[in-house]
């Protein structure tokens, strides 16, 4: 069957994985085609003269801006180093290159197929959008506007700035929206010591580069935003998936202090390693993740025929030196760096230690024990949510929960089943990224803490599917309401109906809004217009008390406060007490599910309930 034909059926399915990403005529990119540099869109800026483009939704836009050098070659796992000025005009009329991951429908190449290499080293760029102004009329001072900073997804292994339009948010709330591309994969996050030796700074021996770009990035907003009109001591970050882990993460970090004012965590996790998992083999003592920078050093060895097996390769590193390792590593291409983690079968996301509780860029101890400290994280007003069916969308590629008639049409194996473990996996993660870190930080910063959940379900039935069921409220669906972008091709239209365009479209305002008076006071409140339900900040006092705002439509409720926290321990107590679960052994298996996909259980929680040794945790999760 052709490409075309699959893509078609599936087209609002992978409209669901990208949440943003444009598959008219199968582009796999938001932007619009040749642009043109517009004389409007001129701004001098400390990194020199940038040329833009009037973009859609009465937005200017300048694409691909270098923040950082280029990190290859002897840069290859160094904290970034700023983009040297430039002394000639530069147009800014297309996005950078992706940063290299396995293609995917979230990595803005349109003519790659899946699990092909794609995207380039040099990579770190980012994007800026703005209401139209002349160069003359650009706000200063003190009428200078809130900075939106968004990080995109993809479990920090795949993704592109090539997919979020930022151009209707900026225009239609008066802000400034940047975009930015990180390191992903090995290449964002490596720690091992040969990286560490002479002439490295602390930084350079975090093996957090990817959470050192997005530092970057936000230091260069700092010195440059103004010539756009943004106000660099206003400055709101926001991210989705693995960009709310990057969020998560940039709260913890001291190095990152003052460069961020606000944060907005959208379906995120804080999901960490430690060192020793990032850096020891998987047999030591302390044992390190299976693709560990040890581990993966092997792999290399035996790959080009410098060792005959891991055990060969484990004596040959013996006799290498620091120097001959760190050469060794830094001569190897992308190609061969990142075969050395998968097999040839998987595509896009992959496993690997990622975001490195290192000591400096973050701190060692545990996130929920730091966000409990008065000196333990970054303090700023914060919002916090994740969407009520996460888990669906990872269940409806799972072929144990849908099978596929003739190869093309979805339909459920056990609706029940199929429903409750998205349940008690959306439950989960809703615990780890929202009410529990909400609890702990409400009590150190006071009523400056909001959450909320997104329900929005209201998909069409598509050649006897119904989507509403099987993806309801599903995991990035969120995306495109936050940035007013529905416009995303033919096969989205699929998705994003007539039918439910009313309701859907009166969300989306609602939650631009909010967002923006987020952004603009540090407080959701009732929105930029004073008009939208009260939005309050997350409540301790009673089990009863206002915690989380539900977005919605009017046809199901309604945008309205909402109570009820989740934890560990209640949804340990409430899978034992389910009437659905009918034998402790699918009790078990719900539990192991959980454990392998959340960061949040330890092995005495899983010992706990009674069913044994807890699986590899650190593999599980793609948030």
């Amino acid at each position: 069957m052709s490409r075309h034909v699959v893509t078609l059926v599936y087209g609002l399915l992978t409209v669901a994985l990208t949440a943003g990403c444009s598959l008219g005529s199968l582009r796999g990119t938001a932007e619009p085609a040749e642009p043109l540099a517009s004389d409007a869109a001129r701004r001098i800026t400390p990194s020199g003269e940038l040329v833009g483009f009037e973009a859609r939704y009465g937005s200017h836009a300048w694409l691909g801006i270098p923040f950082a050098e280029a990190p290859v070659d002897a840069l290859r796992w160094r904290a970034p180093r700023p983009a040297e000025p430039w002394t000639e005009g530069r147009t800014a009329l297309t996005s950078a290159p992706p940063c290299t991951q396995f293609a995917s429908p979230m990595g803005g190449v349109d003519t790659a197929e899946p699990g092909e290499l794609v995207g380039s080293e040099d990579c770190l760029y980012l994007n800026v959008y703005s209401p139209r102004f002349t160069e003359e009329r650009v706000p200063a001072g003190d009428a200078r506007l809130p900075v939106m900073f968004w990080i995109h997804g993809g479990g920090n292994t795949i993704g592109t700035t090539r997919l979020y339009d930022g151009g209707n948010l900026a225009a239609t709330h008066n802000l400034i929206v940047v975009t930015t591309q990180y390191r992903l994969g090995p290449f964002g996050w490596l720690l091992h010591p040969a990286l560490q030796g002479e002439g490295t700074t602390e930084a350079d021996r975090s093996g957090n580069y990817g959470t050192l770009d997005l530092i970057g990035a936000l230091t260069w907003v700092r010195e440059n935003i103004s010539a756009f009109g943004g106000d660099p001591e206003n400055v709101t970050i926001f991210g989705e998936s693995a960009g709310g882990t990057n969020v998560f993460s940039l709260l913890l970090s001291p190095p990152v202090q003052g460069l961020f004012h606000r944060a907005i965590v959208q379906s995120g996790s804080t999901r960490s390693f430690s060192r020793a998992e990032a850096e020891n083999y998987a047999d030591a003592s302390e044992a390190g993740h299976p693709a560990s920078s040890r581990e993966v050093l092997l792999r290399l060895l035996v790959a080009d025929g410098s060792a005959t097996d891991p055990a060969d390769a484990r004596k040959r590193v013996t006799r290498m030196s620091n120097e001959e390792v760190a050469r060794y590593l830094r001569g190897k291409t992308n190609r061969e760096i990142m075969a050395a983690y998968v097999d040839g079968s998987e595509e896009g996301e992959f496993s690997l230690p990622r975001v490195i509780r290192d000591g400096h860029v973050l701190p060692e101890g545990k996130p929920f024990e730091l966000l409990s400290r008065e000196d333990g994280y970054n303090q700023v007003p914060v919002m916090l949510g994740t969407n009520r069916d996460e888990y669906k969308l990872f269940l409806f590629f799972d072929p144990a929960q849908v099978r596929r008639l003739f190869g093309l049409f979805p339909r459920l194996v056990d609706a029940s089943q199929y429903n409750l473990q998205a349940e008690y996996q959306s439950q989960m993660w809703k615990a780890n990224g929202v009410d529990e870190p909400a609890t702990l930080m409400r009590e150190v910063q006071g009523p400056s803490v909001y959450a909320y959940r997104w329900d929005w379900d209201e998909e069409p039935t598509v050649l006897g599917s119904d989507l509403s069921v099987m993806l309801g409220a599903a995991h990035g669906l969120e995306i495109p309401f936050v940035f007013g972008h529905f416009e995303l091709g033919r096969e989205a239209s699929r998705l994003f109906t007539r039918a439910n365009e009313p309701g859907r479209v009166a969300l989306s305002l609602s939650m631009m809004s909010y967002w923006a008076e987020f952004a603009y006071s540090g407080d959701p409140g009732m929105g930029r217009e004073g008009k939208l339900p009260r939005w309050t900040a997350w409540d301790n006092r009673s089990p009863t008390s206002p915690k989380f705002l539900v977005l919605d439509t009017e046809t199901d409720g309604g945008i309205r406060m909402s109570f009820g926290a989740v934890s560990k321990e209640s949804l340990t107590a409430q899978i034992g007490a389910d009437p659905r679960l009918a034998s402790h052994a699918q009790r078990c298996e719900l539990f192991e599910e959980l454990a392998d996909w959340s960061p949040h259980f330890s092995l005495e929680d899983y010992e706990g309930v009674g069913c044994g040794a807890q699986p590899d945790v650190a593999a599980g999760s793609s948030q």
